[in-house]
């Protein structure tokens, strides 16, 4: 009774295996043609352009971001893809909370600092003026400031260094990340309001001369950084990243006798919980405003329809730190490189003709800068539900490096990656590893969705620098970070 069944659930099952050996061939052909499509013109004209004048560093909310938002929705839309709603496979109807043009939006406030702000160190009878950018930047979310205090060194500035001193009224000064032998978390916003409950003014934070392995891996230097709170801006206290040269020097003394104190402060703190906080011979003078404005955070999406009820998220954020306290940071491989990448993966697939498995969503992010905004707005306001999102491919800093590309999986078996090598030629440029922290993968991971994470290998030495730029820009790592993302879809996406 179960013979007819049977013989037409194999037939078909037989038709099936050979219609796909039939056009695995030509899959095979479309897909190379793809990778030799890749255009690092293309990308670099796009890189150019995100990084140029006429967007300013897309700050995250600003007027600039939301027209990088539309420019590159309407890049989507030349290349053939569609901005319209996704559609629910099931009930048939639209469920996306997008807006014709693909935008995905919601309010952000906006903070930046007044040009030529001021921070002056040493004795109370001689402060001198420090430079911006090489020696200190302002925090970019820092309140306004006119404050003179002197300065507490408080360690990693943890609750334990405040112990034994009157930090009250001063202006304390911390190293970034936690010592050696610390295992809770710390976040730069724990810091702060540390800082703020024990009475600072504001305060100050240097990279300590002894560098992890994580931070030598990145390349951290002495040079401050610019960078968020990622804290409301009420609880926030004034601040500022200052070079590790002049951190020592505040330790030095008022002679530099103690040329080498900061650097035994950091080792005894990271070899043992004993705080090591003392007030030091130095004041700090900090003046400047501060404004913000609410604006728009902007997602731009567009997609490749499948043939299945699945997704694939293909995100980069296009978000910089936009100009700021008169300096201009153009992001260009922070991350105009990532964006150029999804735009030109996203043009050469539209061009192929390939109709995959599962839809591709390709997502311009914004608010990385932010604390991940853009992506935690995608993961809560999904155009298409996160349980039948297979994977979502996070592209960021894909323009300088060492050659190699670095890949952070999770949730994922490792075999697509190694097959998308393969299939690019780039196998054996390939560093392949677990969760990659940062990001805007990670609101997804935090939802069960499996992650893919392309970085470029070796040392960013522009990163959150005004030198970020169009120029520093290497094609060959472009190409390989495009034809990897772009094989690595076609494996998921299949």
């Amino acid at each position: 009774m179960y013979a007819l069944p049977v013989l037409i659930l194999f037939i078909g099952l037989l038709l099936e295996g050979l219609n796909t050996a039939l056009s695995a061939p030509q899959n095979e052909n479309v897909l190379a043609d793809a990778l030799a499509a890749v255009s690092t013109d293309r990308m670099l004209a796009d890189i150019r352009t995100l990084s140029g004048p006429e967007f300013r560093g897309r700050q995250a909310g600003t007027e600039d971001d939301l027209r990088s938002a539309t420019w590159v929705a309407e890049q989507f839309r030349t290349s053939g893809l569609s901005p319209a709603a996704i559609i629910d496979r099931v009930t048939g109807k639209g469920i996306s909370h997008l807006g014709a043009a693909g935008l995905m939006t919601s309010v952000l406030s906006a903070p930046r600092i007044d040009p030529d702000p001021v921070l002056r160190i040493g004795p109370a009878d001689g402060l001198h003026a420090t430079q911006l950018g090489a020696e200190y930047l302002p925090i970019l979310d820092a309140p306004s400031v006119d404050v003179q205090a002197p300065i507490f060194f408080v360690g990693y500035g943890t609750a334990e260094d405040y112990a034994g001193i009157d930090a009250g009224n001063a202006v304390v000064l911390f190293l970034r990340g936690k010592p050696d032998h610390a295992t809770a978390s710390l976040s730069h916003a724990d810091k702060v309001r540390l800082a703020r409950a024990h009475g600072a003014l504001a305060y100050l934070t240097a990279a300590g001369p002894v560098l992890n392995a994580y931070e030598l891996r990145r390349g951290l230097t002495g040079i401050p950084s610019a960078f968020y709170a990622q804290m409301p801006m009420a609880d926030a206290l004034p601040g500022a990243w200052i070079s590790t040269p002049l951190a020592a020097a505040i330790l030095a003394g008022r002679d530099g006798a103690q040329s080498g104190r900061l650097r035994e402060l950091q080792e005894h703190l990271n070899s043992t919980s004993t705080a090591r906080s003392v007030r030091t011979d130095a004041y700090a003078l900090l003046r400047w405003k501060t404004t913000a404005q609410d604006g728009l955070l902007t997602n731009a999406l567009a997609l490749i329809p499948g043939t299945g009820p699945d997704t694939i998220v293909v995100g980069a954020h296009r978000d910089h730190l936009g100009r700021t306290a008169g300096l201009l940071f153009p992001g260009a491989d922070d991350n105009a490189s990532g964006t150029a990448v999804v735009l030109e993966v996203s043009r050469v697939l539209a061009k192929s003709g390939w109709r995959p498995a599962r839809t591709i969503v390709f997502v311009s992010f914004s608010g990385e800068e932010k604390d991940l905004l853009g992506s935690r707005l995608y993961v809560s306001r999904p155009p298409a539900p996160l349980t039948s999102t297979a994977a979502m491919i996070n592209i960021d800093h894909a323009g300088i490096g060492n050659g190699r590309l670095t890949v952070g999986i999770t949730g994922l078996d490792k075999q697509p990656a190694q097959e998308a090598g393969r299939a690019s030629g780039l196998a054996d440029k390939l560093d392949l590893f677990g969760f990659f922290p940062g990001g805007d993968h990670v609101p997804f991971k935090e939802a069960g969705v499996p992650t893919v994470t392309i970085v470029s290998g070796g040392v960013h030495p522009h990163f959150h620098q005004p030198t970020d730029s169009a120029d520093t820009m290497d094609p060959a790592i472009l190409r390989s970070a495009a034809q990897f993302a772009l094989a690595l879809i076609w494996q998921l996406a299949n």
